[in-house]
């Protein structure tokens, strides 16, 4: 495969093609083309190497109401039941005063990592007048975001802890506060962090004349835990109404209870905090956003006390039934491919064009809402019974059934427990 890079689009899939002969390769990415070539080119730009698209269900989840505001929310997920989920617990929150949410926080940060073998003391006074020259000079790089009420917020050095002092010999950070509006970020942060670390060494080398420092790297953090967003429910406990053969209060008391199990077990939190990001994911995804940075930021805020934890919490009191989800979030809703990309571009104006602020709680929202359906299940009728009557469709799909058989078999199955064992029995005599 030496030179794949520099072949064409087609010369790629040929070569795969010759590589895997019993795989119809072409066909099969032709079958994914978009009919807008121009757009078919946009959009294949965005990654290296690409030889065609992977399509996922874009889907939409309506009946959120959010601070008073009703929203249609785009999903794009491949796991079965997720859209349903959330469709199904922001329409039962709806009627009960629908969902609240507000941020705590939009600071962004990025770290210098450098080495020093002097006193800490030495650095420490050379920061107040580095700190000035440094925000002068980059006046013009910062000036477009302060229009716009971002900007430089703070820079500050930041003491080794213990294990990295016994660890890392010498190591210190330079950190450095930013807000960055509607914008992720990552791009602005990164052309401070380095201008700054050039900076830093040149005034280091030439006031510490006798010791000097050493960067090793210069990039922002996607741990945000002073970018922070919190949704909350809450109704009277007999305003739950019955579920599935459970009494109110029944329902609350096995509802904490399952929350307080993810608090106190590692085994359960994981899955717990995954059913979370089933719908923070699906939306960070649907808007262009950077899936990945939220999540690995989101399961080291559940880690933060030193166990991984629970990123929801419920309680009961006074026949109050609170339910609620804080978690940091860093996304944009300007920059990368929020514009890029027609269908981010689109889910977006499905949303009213929100600010970052505002997206941060829509999502937030719905991560909350797929929480409360998932915990909804496993302590009422078990999770399989829905999700499994949503991936009926697909065991047809994967089996070849005919729309005949589909249709019988949606009959048979809707009030029996779903396997792909007893769909193919099912289909082999019908």
């Amino acid at each position: 495969m030496n030179g794949f890079s520099q072949l064409s689009k087609s010369e790629k899939i040929n070569r795969l093609a010759q590589s895997h002969p019993l795989l119809d390769l072409p066909n099969l990415l032709q079958a994914t083309e978009l009919k807008d070539s121009q757009l078919q080119s946009q959009i294949e730009k965005f990654s290296e190497n690409t030889i065609g698209h992977f399509p996922l269900p874009f889907g939409i989840a309506p009946h959120f109401l959010i601070n008073g505001q009703s929203y249609q929310v785009p999903m794009v997920t491949e796991e079965s039941s997720v859209v349903a989920a959330a469709s199904r617990g922001a329409k039962f929150w709806s009627t009960r005063g629908g969902i609240q949410a507000q941020v705590l926080g939009t600071e962004k940060k990025g770290q210098i990592h450098f080495l020093y073998s002097g006193d800490i003391q030495d650095l420490s006074d050379l920061l107040p007048n580095f700190k000035t020259e440094i925000l002068d000079q980059l006046t013009l790089a910062t000036a477009s975001m302060e229009k716009r009420g971002g900007g430089i917020v703070d820079l500050s050095l930041k003491e080794p802890t213990q294990e990295q002092r016994t660890e890392l010999k010498d190591y210190y950070q330079l950190e450095l506060t930013v807000q960055t509006c509607d914008a992720m970020g990552a791009n602005f942060i990164n052309t401070l962090l380095e201008e700054i670390a050039q900076a830093w060494k040149e005034y280091c080398d030439c006031t510490l004349k006798k010791q000097s420092i050493t960067i090793i790297m210069s990039i922002l953090t996607n741990y945000t835990p002073h970018c922070l967003v919190q949704a909350s429910v809450q109704c009277q406990i007999d305003q739950l109404g019955r579920q599935d053969g459970l009494s109110a209060q029944q329902f609350a008391f096995k509802f904490f209870k399952a929350v307080q199990i993810a608090h106190y077990s590692v085994e359960r939190a994981v899955t717990h905090n995954k059913g979370i990001f089933n719908g923070i994911d699906a939306v960070v995804m649907a808007t262009g956003n950077d899936f990945r940075a939220v999540e690995a930021c989101g399961h080291a805020y559940a880690a933060r006390t030193g166990q991984y934890r629970s990123l929801s919490h419920c309680h009961l009191e006074n026949d109050q039934f609170h339910f609620s989800l804080m978690l940091p979030m860093n996304i944009g809703t300007v920059g990368g491919l929020t514009q890029l990309h027609p269908l981010a571009a689109a889910s977006l104006e499905i949303l009213a064009n929100p600010s970052a602020p505002q997206l941060m709680q829509i999502i937030a929202a719905v991560g909350l809402i797929q929480n409360f359906s998932a915990i909804r299940s496993l302590v009422t009728t078990g999770i399989q019974k829905g999700h499994m009557k949503m991936h009926l469709e697909n065991i047809l799909t994967q089996l070849k059934a005919s729309a005949a058989q589909k249709e019988q078999a949606k009959k048979y199955f809707s009030d029996k427990v779903i396997s792909y064992h007893q769909v193919k029995e099912f289909l082999a005599y019908h």
